[in-house]
């Protein structure tokens, strides 16, 4: 006989639920299932909900993320960063989920089909306090790198493009230390709504939002990702850890490589840590092929 679980677990489980529900999606199934023939069918969750349910309904809430459908990728866009020769070690192979790939031409079209399906979002509590514009993302679609930040600012919020106040400025100033241009390169966030007084996003937010960024990902499929701190680093990894313990190695998201390293708004408040920084984006120029110029071996004066 199943076991039973906690009032707690069967309260998250109920409200995860009642989130789908939201959607606009009554119908959970595993794969390979008939769906229930009418929305009537599904059974609420209550207090006595088994294990066996719990895993049934996380199962089944899985098949709800959909795959980017496009043509496979058949020649590759020319892009600034310089890519990696067939005589790369099998191990720097890079395993992407399992969704077909899109092709270089139609990236550009997928990334506007998934703006397209946000539309005027009222997902999460983002939506009802203060926004002004969703900053869905900004930069090549067919680019090897790509910056992930935390949210919107004010300056953000009014222009609908993500990174254009002071620390925008900052970013700019550390993507040109890499000798590449800001068109040249892909940024997002985690959340596409700002949050009130610039506060770190909350998880029902960021989990929220994070479907459409894995769904960028997906599209875009850079080789290296830089999380611009901890927030970022959070929510693409799937856990937290101080900043100190992921800095300096090359961890894996989305089957691109993903380096962290420290947001520019806290740079700005302590620029001491802007050689440490440096170090980690000369770990993704690394990753890219891209040289440090002896006039740049040395902190850039980002």
């Amino acid at each position: 006989m199943a076991g039973r679980i906690s009032a707690e677990i069967s309260e998250a489980l109920a409200a995860r639920i009642g989130y789908y529900r939201d959607l606009g999606v009554f119908d959970l199934y595993r794969r390979g299932e008939a769906p229930a023939a009418e929305a009537a069918e599904f059974v609420t969750v209550s207090s006595t909900v088994t294990i066996a349910d719990a895993e049934a309904a996380r199962s089944s809430a899985e098949t709800l993320i959909g795959a980017v459908a496009a043509k496979p990728a058949i020649v590759e866009a020319e892009t600034a960063i310089p890519r990696k020769t067939s005589t790369a070690k099998a191990a720097d192979a890079l395993v992407f989920p399992e969704r077909e790939a899109v092709a270089p031409k139609e990236r550009a079209a997928a990334l506007e089909a998934i703006r397209l399906d946000i539309g005027d979002c009222t997902r999460c509590p983002l939506a009802f306090q203060g926004r002004h514009k969703i900053v869905f993302g900004d930069g090549d679609p067919n680019t090897r790198l790509m910056f992930v930040g935390e949210g919107p600012g004010a300056d953000e919020d009014a222009q609908g493009l993500p990174f254009v106040g002071r620390a925008g400025q900052l970013l700019n100033n550390m993507i040109t230390a890499m000798g590449l241009k800001r068109s040249e390169v892909y940024i997002a966030n985690i959340v596409k709504c700002r949050p009130p007084g610039n506060r770190t996003p909350e998880p029902v937010e960021a989990n929220t939002c994070m479907q459409f960024l894995e769904r960028q990902i997906d599209v875009i499929r850079p080789e290296v990702i830089v999380a611009l701190g901890s927030t970022a680093a959070t929510y693409l990894l799937g856990g937290k850890s101080s900043l100190a313990s992921l800095r300096g190695r090359i961890h894996q998201a989305r089957g691109s490589r993903l380096i962290v390293t420290y947001h520019p708004a806290y740079l700005l408040r302590d620029p001491r840590q802007k050689k440490e920084a440096w170090a980690d984006l000369q770990i993704a120029m690394k990753e890219l092929g891209l040289k440090v110029l002896a006039a740049r071996a040395e902190t850039p004066s980002v």
